[in-house]
């Protein structure tokens, strides 16, 4: 069973930016994809962004343009590049291993505020 880690998430100011890391105990070439989801306060999770094994991204419209999704395979890490970041962006963010099985860390905490 694979265990994926995040880190990487703090205080930041509006316009700010800060990068995530995702480190998985196994090879994350055993899932379809690796994804970023975050959820704020009182509201549901939200898919963030996508890396397929091939390196394809896909982004929420949310995001798109500020914010870039990467891997490196040979140290089993997934990492999200959060650049212009705005006080919506504050959330808790996760780690997801898309499945099926899906499988999730239990996430890094981000805020942007002044």
């Amino acid at each position: 069973q694979v265990q994926l880690v995040e880190s990487g998430g703090g205080l930041v100011q509006p316009g700010g930016s800060l990068r995530l890391s995702c480190a998985a105990s196994g090879s994350i070439f055993s899932f379809n994809g690796m994804g970023w989801y975050r959820q704020a306060p009182g509201k549901q999770r939200d898919w963030v962004a996508i890396i397929t094994r091939t390196g394809r991204t896909n982004y929420a419209d949310s995001v798109k343009g500020r914010f870039t999704i990467s891997r490196d395979n040979a140290k089993n890490s997934v990492y999200l590049q959060m650049n212009s970041l705005k006080p919506e962006d504050t959330a808790f963010y996760y780690c997801n291993g898309a499945g099926p099985p899906d499988y999730w860390g239990r996430g890094t905490q981000v805020n942007v505020s002044s």
